[in-house]
């Protein structure tokens, strides 16, 4: 604007002009509205450099759904336009309502610190955020199991209906940008995913995550099949993604029943006694089959028996039917290293020594009963917290097998799963940690309201089964995220007209809207769809202010607690001297 002939740039003119829906549809973005494989700024295959690009990719996405079957136009916050809100959205925030729950029931928490598995209600995005500073480089994995996004009326993922697989791209690389500023420089993210979105993720996580190994895993979770139009889907995919050129993977546990035994003792070329001198030694079994124990290397002068009964225990020798002195695989002072391999097999003349191997590289394809979704995931979930409703959770054992391939040998490691579902992945570090003795944590992030009715009463179940181990619950402290949750449990308009005069008194209001020229009792307002208004009186909610920001925690506006003060000051200073 012209002011005594000096031109004045308007600045909240112009937010509200970029804002306007006319001008730019839902936002500004840089790119177009289509999904595809860019190189150079060019649909074209040519380079190596690949990127994905697609609707709305330089947003962000905040991601507000707290009922699954709430659906409604997502608010994207442009990276371009409005650094200084999403900086304000993405700051830390206030945790509140903190539980204990343990054996022994629930407490109230007096006290929190780095040792605590730790279950956080509220907006995923918001809460990874309230855990970046304290938990930076700290997370040995990160498993997390998103809303899927199938081209059916099962699809949970209910937030933009015009860019409905941009939006979801956008949802699922905000989160992905904080997760990987949380990973430990050799921690490990798994992402499970179905074919829907298979190929755009795996080009994705390329993308972001292009100085790591990205290997793609098949689970076969439904037995029974999907009925497709043309397929019935029996599997799912996890993506294993770990840092380049290392030996992240840990072995494959297999069971007993599958141990494939092979003699101890060798056969054929340079296998008999002279071969390797300190190859040729007594393995003792007592009479229930058990080998207890080793004996020292015989001189070459002594010539025993293939087995020797002394005072009560069989001395076995690595000597074949037909009387040959050959050598064990394992040297003395290597084999009782192996001793955990071992058994000893009655034969008509003695007994003979096998060595099974437990252990084995992973496959590409998992093919088990134990990984039904069905059997292993709705049945114990069922189990555990009757009468809970809860659609398609993962089983047990494919998370529990997850986990197990990426921090088995770390019995300390911070296992974190922003989608926090029915809990598996804490139920799983569980098992882990009752399995080897292990002191593995768990951190769970779930913005559904299904966290305090299946979530929690899942995972203090399976604690007090065990009757071991204990986790701290708590919320995100909510500001407007209070009135998002009354207008979507409104039933009438009524209601909302009684939530508008409380938001005039109590909410943030965007400073986009005036007020005094809203009125629930309008013509217009009225004629509107009641989905309509809603969506309406949440668009007039400053997005910023959904949650309290912990800078802001001493502001007495918000009423927090002395208490919840000090366990705030408390879980960050803890987790800060924890690094």
């Amino acid at each position: 604007m012209n002011v005594d002939g000096v031109w004045v740039f308007d600045k909240i003119k112009f937010q509200q002009f970029v804002s306007n829906k006319q001008f730019l549809p839902d936002s500004y973005t840089a790119y177009k509205n289509k999904i595809g494989l860019t190189a150079n700024n060019q649909y074209l295959t040519d380079s190596k450099e690949v990127v994905l690009a697609w609707p709305y990719k330089d947003c962000l996405l905040e991601g507000g759904q707290t009922k699954e079957d709430a659906k409604r136009e997502e608010v994207f916050w442009n990276e371009t336009l409005a650094p200084d809100q999403i900086d304000r959205l993405l700051s830390p925030k206030v945790l509140t309502s903190f539980k204990k729950f343990d054996k022994d029931g629930e407490h109230k928490v007096t006290n929190i610190n780095r040792d605590d598995n730790l279950i956080i209600k509220g907006n995923n995005l918001l809460a990874l955020h309230t855990l970046k500073q304290q938990y930076s480089g700290s997370i040995d994995l990160i498993y997390i199991d998103p809303p899927y996004n199938p081209d059916s009326k099962s699809n949970t993922f209910c937030y933009n209906n015009k860019f409905n697989r941009s939006t979801w791209l956008t949802f699922i690389k905000n989160r992905l940008e904080v997760a990987k500023f949380l990973l430990k420089k050799e921690g490990v993210l798994i992402v499970a995913i179905d074919e829907n979105e298979q190929a755009h993720l795996g080009v994705l996580l390329k993308e972001m995550f292009f100085e790591h190994e990205i290997h793609c895993i098949t689970i076969v979770h439904n037995p029974r099949g999907i009925q497709g139009a043309n397929f019935s889907y029996t599997h799912e995919y996890a993506f294993f993604v770990i840092p380049a050129g290392r030996k992240i993977i840990g072995n494959k546990k297999i069971e007993e029943k599958d141990v494939d035994w092979a003699p101890l003792r060798n056969w054929g070329s340079e296998s008999e006694r002279g071969d390797a001198k300190n190859c040729f030694y007594p393995i003792i079994v007592n009479k229930k089959e058990q080998i207890v124990s080793f004996g020292d290397v015989l001189n070459n002068s002594e010539h025993p028996e293939q087995t020797e009964e002394i005072d009560g225990f069989f001395y076995v020798y690595p000597i074949d039917k037909g009387g040959m002195e050959r050598k064990w695989r394992y040297a003395r002072q290597s084999i009782e290293a192996a001793k955990h391999l071992l058994r000893a097999k009655k034969t008509k003349f003695g007994y003979d020594i096998e060595i099974g191997k437990d252990f084995g590289i992973y496959k590409t394809v998992w093919q088990e009963p134990k990984y039904d979704a069905n059997e292993y995931g709705t049945k114990i979930v069922k189990a555990l917290v009757p009468g809970c409703k809860f659609d398609f959770p993962k089983s047990l054992y494919n998370v529990y097998d997850c986990l197990y391939a990426a921090v088995g040998n770390n019995k300390k490691a911070i296992i974190l799963d922003f989608f926090g579902g029915s809990g598996t992945t804490a139920h799983a570090v569980l098992e882990l940690n009752k399995n080897d003795d292990g002191n593995r944590r768990f951190i769970l992030c779930e913005q559904m309201h299904y966290v305090e009715s299946v979530t929690v009463p899942r995972v203090h179940k399976v604690i007090q089964n065990n009757k071991h181990d204990s986790f701290v619950y708590c919320e995100l402290a909510q500001k407007n995220q209070f009135f998002v949750d009354k207008i979507q449990g409104a039933s009438t308009t009524k209601d909302l007209q009684k939530f508008w005069i409380e938001m005039q008194a109590r909410a943030f209001l965007s400073y986009r809207i005036n007020p005094k020229t809203i009125s629930l009792n309008s013509v217009d307002f009225n004629a509107l769809s009641f989905d309509d208004q809603k969506r309406f009186l949440i668009e007039v909610l400053d997005k910023n202010m959904l949650y309290v920001p912990l800078s802001e925690m001493d502001d007495e506006t918000y009423g927090i607690s002395e208490e919840d003060k000090k366990l705030n000051r408390k879980f960050n200073e803890s987790v800060k001297q924890g690094r």
